[in-house]
């Protein structure tokens, strides 16, 4: 398998495994889909961390693959790309990307689907297609440009250069740079830590925030409001309420 689920302490790992580059071809692309849909579903998966490996997250889309499609091949594929890492975005758990090596391309564009990325201090992302005459497809131009501002995204995506860990910690495109032997410790303890969190809420905070940066501030604040509402039907509330009163604040056990 190019792409497998493991499961330990709450946390699924998705993890690319296509040596050397992990590119993401078609077949990649689908099992991508699948395991993030699979994520979604499962009980025993609280949070997720997606990982390509000690050496590289993943270098790009298999060019020699594209290379063999044209125009009417790529307008059937392109939705189906694009739905793979939608699938990634729209896991209702919290995700976080353990980046190192080459994050490229769609390795990239996998990397932005996440909530949270850590990189290795090795690690170098980019945009590179424009130098094949190309722009991103897998989300790349609207991710990015929400992630860390439409000028940035536009140095990225016009040049196609290269950004190293600490340029990109700069700019936003990582939220923190580790030691790279220290990568996936990192990413799998912090989605430890969350998994053990209200599952509800989290779920609610996360689709709050997404579907509120797509749209304008009072239906925002509309899709907060139910959601907020909503959570105190939920036993999770019940216990954290709880707990708080009779214990102090941040000691309540979630199931």
């Amino acid at each position: 398998m190019t792409v497998t689920l493991e499961v330990r302490d709450g946390v699924g790992t998705i993890r690319l495994d296509r040596p050397p580059m992990n590119a993401l071809d078609v077949a990649t692309q689908d099992r991508l889909r699948e395991l993030a849909e699979e994520a979604s579903r499962r009980d025993d998966v609280r949070a997720v961390v997606l990982y390509g490996g000690e050496k590289v997250f993943a270098a790009g889309a298999d060019i020699k693959e594209m290379q063999a499609m044209d125009h009417a091949a790529m307008v059937l594929r392109s939705k189906a790309l694009q739905d793979s890492f939608t699938a990634v975005a729209r896991i209702p758990k919290p995700v976080v990307a353990a980046v190192t090596g080459y994050a490229l391309g769609g390795g990239c564009e996998l990397a932005l689907c996440a909530d949270f990325r850590i990189a290795g201090d090795n690690a170098k992302l980019g945009q590179p297609e424009i130098l094949l005459g190309l722009i991103p497809g897998a989300g790349g131009t609207q991710r990015l440009a929400r992630l860390v501002g439409p000028a940035k995204a536009k140095d990225l995506i016009f040049t196609g250069r290269h950004v190293r860990a600490d340029e990109a910690l700069t700019m936003g495109l990582v939220d923190r740079v580790v030691p790279a032997a220290e990568v996936y410790e990192q990413a799998h303890a912090w989605a430890a830590e969350l998994a053990k969190g209200p599952a509800l809420a989290l779920r609610a905070a996360k689709e709050a925030v997404d579907a509120g940066l797509e749209t304008d501030i009072d239906t925002g604040l509309t899709i907060e409001r139910t959601w907020f509402a909503g959570l105190f039907a939920t036993e999770d509330r019940e216990r954290g309420m709880r707990s708080f009163v009779e214990e102090g604040p941040g000691k309540a056990k979630f199931l």
